[in-house]
């Protein structure tokens, strides 16, 4: 659809970025902290552990003071569990709680809105020994990390987000070190969404619980949302891209929105044998949670085509891989789509795409909790980072985004992929997403010492002029 008059950026629109606790806050096992599940796995090989990372934990001011610089709006964050609740559950750490009460006023004083995402990849390890999401109690858990949230930070914090890709939890959680699979375990699918059902159920009672605890506040969840593409007009392949749709996205929207299982994903299960076990009660559960809105991290599309019973299946996989699934679809390479330089295909059209389709489906507001450039930025003696990749690939997404206003969508605010340099879910330190640029390298922590790249500047203007002003 071509717009000859383009609508522009409403004037609260919330401007900001993202990080997450276990990826920059470092600090991982002090001032009472329990170790998360992301604490005890094993890194990949030739990544460093997370004991430091970009230490926000102790430089927190400085971050937020040059956020402010940019002109932030919002700041999208997480809270650790682990340091708020160090055995998961009992005990709450006073020093977490102090933690986070700077962080949101530090926040607060800049009139930057917290938006705090409660969950992100991060379940306490005594939690995760003890089976984590596939056990039936690990809803009893989260919601009562939730209440702790809500009672301690509830009075100042008024937007806030469920689990951070959920999907990519269920669908990819062997890839960033999260899949806990029970000894003895024989159907491993079926163990996984049984513990993604835990996780659903859990979502709505914490989303009924804000809105009981918190009347004014806001919630939604938070799935990173890839439409899928049918690698050709065949009708077969259109109907493949049906499949992975339901499966990678709309399963987690149609639960979170409407309390319903998607259709073709039960039916997906019925074949695989991975139907999950749902106790009485649940699906009222399920139907309460309510979102006011909703999250969603976009990085890029994928395309598939029909399967062809006789093909292989790809081993390979990451966040944003298309998935290959016996009887459902086959990942085909996008000849259309530029890469980055860690692989993943850019598509700035799919961008668009992808917000038309989520909210012609669930009509609530939408905010983009990710979307960024992950490449080798290299610090200049000067100090300067000249990083023009990372500026044209937000600009092209910037005007997909107006351009989805255009069409219609309500769209709250835009917080891409990363406020400053943090540790890479499974591809460490080299691979740089921030607006700031920190100095340590994958194994020398050198000064960690905060630097504007170019693209700090260009975020500064695009902001100050509201998305109006793009250019260089």
């Amino acid at each position: 659809m071509f717009h000859k008059n383009l609508k522009s950026f409403s004037k609260d629109f919330l401007w900001g970025a993202s990080t997450s606790a276990y990826q920059v806050e470092g600090a991982n096992l002090i001032d009472g902290k329990g170790p998360s599940c992301q604490d005890v796995k094993k890194v990949p090989e030739g990544t460093s552990e997370l004991d430091v990372c970009a230490d926000q934990y102790h430089r927190y001011k400085e971050d937020i003071a040059l956020m402010a610089e940019m002109g932030f709006k919002v700041y999208r964050f997480s809270i650790s569990w682990s340091r708020l609740i160090p055995e998961g559950t009992g005990a709450v750490n006073p020093k977490g709680i102090e933690y986070y009460n700077n962080l949101i006023n530090e926040c607060l004083k800049y009139n930057i809105i917290p938006l705090v995402t409660m969950f992100h990849f991060d379940m306490p390890a005594v939690l995760d020994k003890r089976g984590g999401w596939s056990k039936r109690e690990s809803i009893d858990w989260f919601v009562n990390f939730a209440k702790v949230m809500y009672e301690n930070f509830g009075d100042r914090v008024k937007y806030w987000l469920t689990i951070n890709e959920q999907n990519v939890l269920t669908l990819m959680g062997d890839v960033i070190g999260t899949t806990m699979i029970p000894k003895g375990c024989t159907n491993i699918r079926k163990e996984i969404y049984q513990q993604n059902h835990h996780m659903l159920v859990a979502q709505a009672k914490a989303m009924a619980l804000c809105h009981e605890m918190i009347p004014d506040a806001k919630i939604g969840p938070a799935p990173n949302i890839s439409v899928v593409y049918p690698a050709s007009c065949k009708p077969e392949d259109n109907l493949a891209a049906q499949n992975l749709n339901a499966i990678r996205n709309w399963l987690y929207l149609d639960m979170a929105v409407y309390g319903k299982y998607n259709n073709l994903v039960w039916s997906f299960l019925e074949e695989i044998d991975a139907v999950p076990e749902i106790q009485e009660g649940d699906m009222e559960i399920l139907a309460s949670g309510k979102p006011d809105f909703i999250g969603f991290n976009y990085y890029s599309t994928a395309t598939v085509e029909a399967y062809n019973l006789e093909g292989n299946v790809s081993s390979k996989k990451d966040q944003q891989s298309a998935m290959d699934e016996t009887g459902v679809c086959k990942s085909f390479k996008n000849p259309n789509l530029q890469t980055t330089q860690f692989g993943w295909e850019i598509d700035p059209e799919g961008f668009r795409a992808t917000a038309r389709e989520i909210y012609s489906r669930y009509r609530l507001p939408l905010i983009v909790t990710e979307n960024g450039l992950g490449a080798y930025d290299k610090l200049e003696e000067d100090g300067s980072i000249h990083d023009p990749y990372r500026i044209e690939y937000l600009r092209k997404h910037i005007e997909q985004l107006r351009l989805s206003i255009t069409d219609g969508v309500e769209m709250m605010g835009y917080c891409p992929w990363s406020a400053i340099d943090l540790i890479s879910t499974h591809e460490g330190m080299v691979k740089r997403y921030g607006f700031i640029y920190v100095d340590r390298e994958e194994f020398n922590l050198k000064t960690l010492d905060r630097y504007r790249k170019d693209s700090f500047y260009w975020y500064k203007k695009v902001i100050s002029t509201n998305g109006e002003d793009l250019s260089n």
